[in-house]
């Protein structure tokens, strides 16, 4: 408890410590989740027992929609929608979590939160895509190059090239 205490003691948060190294090392492990979530065969994702319950809150939304189909502009006249595009099925996440209170484009994405990678949520955004990594895993509507296939949860993680890294304030 005493990391975390003097980690967000830093100016600027335990995040902007994170980013400009301004920890010592018994202090780094605050840059990092403690543990990754699980992703099950249906496509569900586990959030790890030492996840923030904003971060579960965001999964849980995730989840929900995670068997919709790609919709471009879907969630985005609303956070209900028969599918959801890119930005529009995180923009649903993230509101799960309490992070947003309506949906935002990818562009708008790009200066949404802080500076650079979370701790526990990442969202990467350029004007044309956003997704997000929460607890490890990548939530996007993009599977192999060019196919759109909806909100779906991914192990694998994608090059952030041409990206714009953001994160919701200690998360």
């Amino acid at each position: 408890m005493a990391l975390i205490v003097a980690a967000l003691a830093v100016p600027g948060g335990a995040s902007a410590a994170c980013r400009t190294g301004g920890l010592t090392p018994a202090e780094v492990d605050i840059c990092t989740p403690t543990a990754k979530a699980k992703l099950l065969a249906s496509g569900e994702l586990i959030p790890p027992a030492s996840a923030p319950a904003r971060v579960k809150a965001v999964i849980a939304a995730a989840n929900k929609i995670r068997t919709k189909p790609y919709i471009w502009g879907g969630g985005h006249a609303s956070f209900a929608s028969a599918g959801y595009d890119c930005s529009g099925s995180v923009s649903f996440a993230l509101h799960g979590g309490k992070f947003l209170e309506s949906p935002l484009p990818s562009g708008p994405m790009m200066t949404w939160g802080e500076e650079g990678e979370g701790r526990w949520i990442t969202v990467y955004a350029n004007g044309g895509h956003a997704y997000m990594t929460v607890a490890g895993y990548r939530f996007d509507t993009s599977g192999d190059p060019g196919e759109e296939t909806g909100p779906r949860w991914h192990e694998e993680l994608r090059t952030n090239e041409g990206f714009v890294a953001r994160h919701p304030t200690g998360f």
